[in-house]
């Protein structure tokens, strides 16, 4: 399995069951980030603001995926949905392997919502705060499901992003594990538990 970060909230995941693009944004929309042209088996938007659902951007191999996709729906914001609407959460099944994409969580998840994701091998989640969850919910949203590897996305850093959001540094403070790589690729050792990951993001 290998996971490659394109910046925000854009990854691409491959793995012997087929591969999927995560969110990948439109040209011009993220601040000091440029999508290259990706392929995959299948595209998987959480909602439909511009950062998140540039579908066009992905060429699809015309091969169907052999792994499992769960749909998780949530919110935008804290407030139900009104003020950024809705938010959905795509759990792929791979290898063996539980993934979680968390697209634009806005809130802290339910009991029961936490209850039906059950255990995570492997979570990206958004920490920059502003448009999303901020550090602090996101390291509680850690601690609550206790995924394996958790890689965080959509926040500020040198040379990309919005202004209005935090540094990945906010949240990792709050992590009691936490590894960066020169690389903005994973392929994740399952012997490892309780590991945030920090990948290198590709500027421009």
């Amino acid at each position: 399995m290998k996971l490659t970060w394109y910046g925000h909230s854009c990854f691409l995941l491959e793995t012997k069951e087929g591969s999927v693009v995560f969110d990948p944004y439109e040209p011009g929309y993220v601040p000091g980030l440029s999508l290259p042209q990706l392929e995959a088996d299948l595209c998987l938007c959480s909602h439909g603001h511009g950062d998140h659902n540039y579908t066009a951007g992905v060429r699809l191999s015309g091969c169907r995926p052999e792994f499992k996709v769960q749909k998780f729906e949530c919110f935008h914001d804290d407030k139900q949905g009104m003020m950024r609407g809705k938010n959905t959460m795509h759990l792929v099944e791979a290898e063996g392997r539980r993934v979680l994409h968390m697209g634009d969580l806005g809130h802290m998840p339910s009991p029961e919502l936490t209850e039906r994701l059950g255990h995570v091998d492997l979570m990206m989640i958004p920490v920059g705060g502003y448009y999303t969850i901020d550090a602090a919910v996101a390291a509680a949203v850690v601690r609550s499901l206790e995924p394996g590897l958790v890689v965080p996305m959509h926040y500020r850093g040198e040379g990309f992003g919005f202004e209005v959001l935090s540094t990945v540094e906010e949240f990792t403070d709050r992590m009691d594990r936490v590894k960066s790589l020169d690389t903005n690729v994973l392929e994740p050792d399952w012997s490892v538990d309780h590991l945030t990951v920090v990948l290198k993001c590709p500027v421009g």
